[in-house]
């Protein structure tokens, strides 16, 4: 549990301006797709945010400042907010707005234990099911993040890595393996965009993705089982370990 001390009172003063701009075009997005449910579109919107540390961990956001963001009634922001706390994403303030909930290290410990195992079943299942073409895509991916490393660039490579994993998943073909990561994976990308200006360069993340694609090219599936919940394991002991150098008074 965090003390009170530690984010919260660490936030910078939030630029409304410029946030109204990220959730302006994320929602253009929402149009293209034909979302046109308010709830669900105040939902996606903040989530979002959330995600990619737009809205950083222990930040307050006043309520009606983001219903005026949004363009909604307090209704359908309400009903997001609520969905939201109830999803571990946000607290919510009587009569105010919202906390961003902290990255605490116990719910990411318990979150990996699932997502490794996840994943080792997602590899296990590619192995057998995915064409040359589609590792080749894997492999692209692998090539696309060793560029995002010589140019220094760790949000892309942090964009790149969840897209390797995500594939590896999407190669599974079980639509119900899909919905439970999807349900756990969106809060270690937030961890991991978090930390990775303070953690080792992620080089061996590459090398390791490297080992999982041969051994899928190999076809032997309990060994990609085996390698993905270790790199995940790894992974998960690395990003702990520097949340707690960053808040020393979590526990």
């Amino acid at each position: 549990m965090y003390s009170e001390k530690t984010p919260e009172s660490n936030i910078k003063k939030l630029d409304y301006s410029n946030l109204a701009l990220v959730i302006r075009a994320f929602l253009s997005t929402l149009d293209v797709n034909g979302e046109s449910r308010l709830p669900q579109r105040a939902y996606l919107a903040i989530r979002h945010v959330i995600r990619h540390l737009q809205l950083p961990p222990g930040q307050t956001v006043l309520e009606r400042e983001m219903t005026e963001i949004l363009g909604m009634s307090r209704t359908p922001v309400r009903e997001s907010l609520v969905r939201l706390e109830t999803e571990g994403w946000v607290r919510l303030i009587p009569r105010r707005g919202f906390i961003v909930a902290p990255l605490v290290a116990d719910d990411l410990q318990q979150i990996y234990e699932v997502v490794e195992a996840l994943d080792g079943v997602a590899g296990k299942l590619a192995t057998g099911r995915a064409t040359h073409k589609e590792l080749n895509q894997l492999e692209d991916l692998i090539k696309q993040q060793e560029k995002a490393l010589e140019l220094n660039d760790l949000l892309a490579w942090t964009e790149l890595d969840e897209q390797f994993h995500n594939y590896i998943v999407d190669l599974a073909q079980n639509p119900r393996l899909r919905g439970i990561v999807d349900s756990q994976s969106d809060q270690l990308y937030r961890a991991r965009l978090y930390t990775i200006e303070f953690r080792p360069s992620p080089t061996r993340s590459v090398i390791e993705h490297k080992a999982i694609l041969a051994v899928m090219r190999a076809g032997d599936p309990e060994a990609v089982r085996t390698m993905l919940q270790s790199h995940r394991y790894r992974a998960r002991n690395e990003i702990l370990e520097t949340l707690h150098s960053m808040h020393p008074l979590q526990e």
